[in-house]
């Protein structure tokens, strides 16, 4: 985890508004909804390429053949072509491929006066064996493409009822806009939480990361967000919240196991209200341009980790006047390497968030995150912005 001297400290000036129009024009949601339908429709299209393949390569091959003659021996590249129909086409394509290469192969035989010799006995079998190759494999793959869709399918549900989604609004004024990437293949959840429930006390928030990967990360984040989702109904302070998490932790985690996370309460004032359980202090962003980290006044151990604390953690206030943003996020996004082992420069970074629409804001920095790494992340990185939006009558 990292402390605001390992951070430079510094106010980069802040660009134009580059996409202030598009937020104005589109929504979050119907912005990230161009964007999938961009990438289904650049997959659509390498998938095309991909079953075209093997027709283009047989077409080649045979063209040629045709106009060289039997001395170039071209005849066995025609299994390529149910060899290359295996990537991408199902049995019956497969299948259709292999006796079209077949065909090919016995009628440039016939053509070149070669029919009966060992060349075109050779082609044959070769056709019929990558064929016969080609039909397993494409039935291999299809198998694993479904199981795939049954995990993708299982991991979406899961995250509905693990991170459910947080409304775009948090009281009058006050935007909301969430972004989670997941360190694990093919995964939609981890190990970091976040929540935002409305509450009879005000808005409550928290965002956390559990030591580790993998199911038990998950497991225990269900456990402190189980806990946190009624404590913040129940309890009239935050201190009271961490109480009831810690309660609930004690429970489940064992050994040297932990929680780092952060708590905050919005009650329609100038300020929130913060608790921090050994996470990293949110970023606070002005209306200014201005931005720095809100340290926490005293340091407390994270959640899971009671018996040890010699004192409970100090709420305190930052500032969230009319044009002021807040950032929570994990360690999974200051941690976040390049190649050369640089940190993500989270600070340097800020004016991404100027965006007119919260959600497009964020899904820049996390864009940048991820171009700033060039790779899977080693951890998982969620973040939480929020915007008092009183002073952006546009939005």
């Amino acid at each position: 985890m990292l402390r605001r001297d390992d951070r430079q400290d510094r106010s980069p000036p802040r660009p134009e508004k580059r996409l202030a129009s598009l937020g104005a024009s589109l929504s979050s949601a119907r912005a990230r909804a161009l964007g999938r339908l961009l990438s289904s429709v650049e997959t659509g299209k390498t998938h095309a390429v991909l079953k075209l393949l093997p027709f283009i390569v047989m077409a080649v091959v045979a063209l040629i053949d045709f106009g060289t003659g039997p001395t170039t021996g071209l005849l066995p590249l025609l299994a390529l072509g149910p060899a290359f129909a295996s990537v991408a086409c199902g049995l019956a394509r497969t299948t259709l491929v292999g006796v079209i290469a077949l065909l090919l192969g016995v009628a440039l035989g016939a053509y070149n006066d070669i029919l009966w010799t060992s060349r075109t006995n050779v082609t044959v079998i070769a056709i019929l064996g990558v064929t016969m190759a080609s039909v397993l494999a494409s039935a291999g793959r299809l198998r694993h493409e479904r199981r795939l869709a049954d995990v993708r399918s299982v991991a979406e549900a899961a995250q509905r009822v693990l991170l459910r989604p947080v409304p775009r609004r948090a009281g009058p004024g006050i935007g909301v806009a969430v972004s989670y990437t997941s360190a694990t293949a093919e995964a939609r959840i981890g190990g970091d939480l976040y929540e935002v429930v409305t509450t009879p006390h005000g808005v409550r928030i928290i965002v956390g990361d559990v030591q580790g990967k993998g199911l038990e990360a998950v497991e225990t984040a269900a456990v402190v967000l189980g806990a946190f989702r009624e404590a913040a109904y129940d309890e009239s302070k935050l201190q009271g919240v961490v109480s009831r998490l810690e309660n609930a932790l004690s429970r489940e985690l064992s050994g040297e196991q932990f929680v780092t996370a952060v708590l905050a309460e919005i009650t329609g004032g100038a300020s929130i209200t913060v608790l921090n359980c050994g996470h990293p202090p949110p970023m606070v962003l002005t209306a200014a341009g201005g931005h720095w980290f809100a340290e926490p006044p005293e340091d407390a151990l994270p959640l899971g980790m009671g018996a040890l604390k010699a004192g409970e953690p100090v709420p305190y206030q930052i500032p969230f006047a009319p044009g002021h943003q807040v950032l929570f996020y994990t360690d999974g996004v200051i941690e976040a390497r390049d190649r050369s082992g640089r940190f993500y420069p989270l600070d340097s970074r800020a004016h991404l968030l100027d965006g007119a629409d919260p959600q497009l804001a964020l899904d820049a920095l996390r864009a940048d995150l991820l171009r700033h790494v060039g790779r899977p992340l080693a951890d998982d990185a969620a973040m939480l912005l929020l915007r008092h939006r009183t002073a952006h009558p546009a939005d």
